[in-house]
């Protein structure tokens, strides 16, 4: 029994290693802090421990990747919870997978020393966005709470550009701005903004950024690897958020400025600890919330939404 079991080592040991599966994940954005456990997960080698070879790819327009992937071209693509409900209805195929911040990071960011006080005074005012749907979707939410409809407002498409355009006067406000980031680079600017949270406006609480996969031909085993990787990678960056910080700009010169320093500070504490777990209230209650306001035509089951791919 020995020999055999030591000449069957010997053979194992001989044998060409496996392939690492290829995945592709598709960015909601350039990179940024915000998908500091995927960078740090890759340049980390926690997706090779997990036999996958991963290839990030920042799209050229923030609204294609969850169409991308609906369309069989990506494995995995970040999005927002927001957006996959109403995605879902519109047909797409898709089902959140994993979640990256488990927080909203999305505000509506005016001048502080600007005309706009209060989101109801954005009234015959124009709104610059950059994700179309999705963020028509949460500023008529907060419109709504102040007594306003879409109807009220002139939305722009700024695209990349949504401080830029607010510091320039191209707009009144933005929808779609993150805290951790554009208001940084305000200040950085010297321009103090101020940002209306949406959580504070009207809408529940959500996952702000998600990982969302088609759900006809999602591997859920390479995903759970996935998750596994960049768990282990949050894990580390919270543990050693310095030597993280170091991981990540490292791997591009135009990540080591004085914005993207900010930046991860802030995000830190809003990466998800547990990236595959699920909490099905929260996805019943924003899906209930929708079709309360008059944005879903039905409410989805939890189901149909969302699911953990590590529970079989």
């Amino acid at each position: 029994m020995r020999l055999a079991s030591l000449t069957a080592a010997m053979t194992l040991a001989a044998s060409p290693l496996m392939a690492a599966d290829d995945m592709t994940i598709i960015l909601d954005w350039f990179i940024n802090p915000d998908h500091g456990p995927i960078i740090v997960a890759q340049e980390k080698g926690y997706f090779a421990e997990q036999d996958l070879a991963v290839e990030i790819i920042a799209p050229a327009d923030p609204s294609d990747p969850p169409k991308l992937v609906a369309a069989g071209q990506a494995d995995l693509a970040i999005s927002y919870q927001p957006q996959l409900h109403l995605q879902i209805h519109e047909g797409l195929p898709l089902q959140r997978v994993g979640t990256l911040v488990a927080t909203p990071l999305n505000c509506l960011l005016t001048l502080a020393d600007g005309p706009i006080s209060t989101p109801a005074d954005l009234a015959g005012k124009k709104v610059g966005f950059s994700v179309g749907g999705v963020e028509g979707a949460v500023l008529g939410s907060i419109l709504r709470h102040h007594g306003l409809s879409l109807e009220d407002v002139e939305l722009v498409n700024v695209n990349w550009s949504l401080s830029p355009s607010l510091m320039s006067g191209q707009v009144d406000a933005v929808i779609g701005a993150y805290r951790n980031f554009e208001l940084n680079q305000m200040e950085i600017e010297g321009v103090e903004g101020n940002c209306f949270f949406v959580e504070e406006e009207g809408l529940p609480a959500y996952d702000e950024l998600i990982y969302v996969a088609n759900t006809g031909s999602m591997d859920k085993d390479m995903i759970a690897r996935f998750l596994a990787a960049t768990e282990k990678a949050t894990q580390y960056i919270v543990n050693h958020p310095e030597d993280s910080w170091e991981v990540f700009s490292g791997t591009s010169a135009e990540l080591q400025d004085e914005l993207n320093a900010k930046a991860w500070v802030d995000t830190l504490p809003r990466f998800a600890l547990r990236p595959a777990a699920l909490d099905a209230g929260r996805y019943a209650a924003f899906e209930s919330f929708l079709n309360e306001a008059g944005l879903t035509p039905a409410v989805n089951p939890v189901a149909a939404i969302a699911i953990d791919v590590t529970a079989q």
